[in-house]
């Protein structure tokens, strides 16, 4: 058996009438029971990755793999595969498609063909556990952006799927939903489902992810862990991408080692150049 859950391997895809392919030639690794994260810029390929890794879309070229095994593109193997790997868009509105909350939590589950019972039952469990109990009957159209996208990843969790991908889930959220989705991401990468997200967010890409995988220009052109990843500031910067701001505050205060340090100053830094500055000021 493989030992990597999915697997990319010299993928190619241009969109009709691109100048430029989307995916030129990325291959990667998914490993299981890991939480992935894929950086990149806007237009550098990532969600046309996801999109690849769930079988919407099929390569030009190359190959995806599950579990070893090339996908296949018909009906009953892409059916089979999208229970194995759910994907929650960017924006909700792509993915919601019922008129209520618990409605669109049982599609998924219908079309995979599972008995009204089980259905029901499946329903309630992801209702209890997502807390959407007293939204059950709310019409799709009367939640905010934070709820929409919280319904979206409760739909997707219905099926179980092995491996829950995730695209710019953090997009547009205000600081609590975007704690309480990347809290609910941990809790189900405890609960043994493998989670990768992609993200142009440095900083939430420290926090959260145990493995990155930098694209660019629809390449891989860096993987490693966060500390790995994160102290390779001159790919980053050259990419346009930066380092997350605590890599700054500890690369500054690397720099600053064996030195003495003063912080008595009671205007907080309000960027990394400013605190740079006072700091080696002293």
């Amino acid at each position: 058996m493989s030992p990597w859950l999915l697997e990319m391997d010299n993928v190619h895809f241009t969109y009709p009438g691109a100048a430029r392919p989307a995916l030129n030639g990325l291959s990667l690794t998914i490993p299981e029971g890991k939480k992935c994260v894929v950086l990149g810029r806007n237009g550098c390929g990532k969600s046309t990755l996801l999109l690849h890794a769930n079988g919407i879309y099929r390569p030009q070229r190359g190959v995806v793999k599950w579990r070893g095994e090339p996908l296949v593109y018909h009906h009953r193997g892409l059916a089979h595969l999208r229970q194995k790997v759910g994907l929650v868009f960017q924006d909700p509105e792509h993915q919601l498609v019922a008129t209520t909350v618990e409605e669109d939590i049982a599609f998924g589950l219908c079309n995979a063909g599972l008995p009204e019972a089980a259905v029901r039952r499946r329903v309630g469990e992801i209702l209890e556990r997502f807390d959407l109990n007293g939204l059950a009957r709310t019409p799709l159209h009367h939640l905010s952006l934070g709820q929409k996208k919280w319904v979206a990843l409760a739909g997707v969790m219905a099926v179980e799927p092995e491996l829950l991908l995730l695209d710019e889930p953090t997009a547009a959220l205000d600081p609590y939903h975007a704690r309480r989705l990347l809290a609910e991401l941990d809790r189900l990468h405890a609960d043994g489902t493998t989670v990768m997200m992609a993200t142009h967010d440095m900083d939430v890409a420290l926090a959260w992810g145990e493995w990155i995988y930098v694209v660019d220009d629809g390449r891989l052109v860096l993987e490693g862990t966060p500390e790995q990843v994160f102290s390779r500031r001159d790919v980053l910067t050259k990419l346009g991408l930066g380092v997350p701001i605590l890599a700054e505050v500890w690369h500054i205060l690397q720099e600053l080692e064996g030195k003495k340090l003063s912080v008595a100053d009671r205007e907080i830094p309000r960027n990394v150049a400013e605190l740079r500055r006072r700091l080696k000021g002293r």
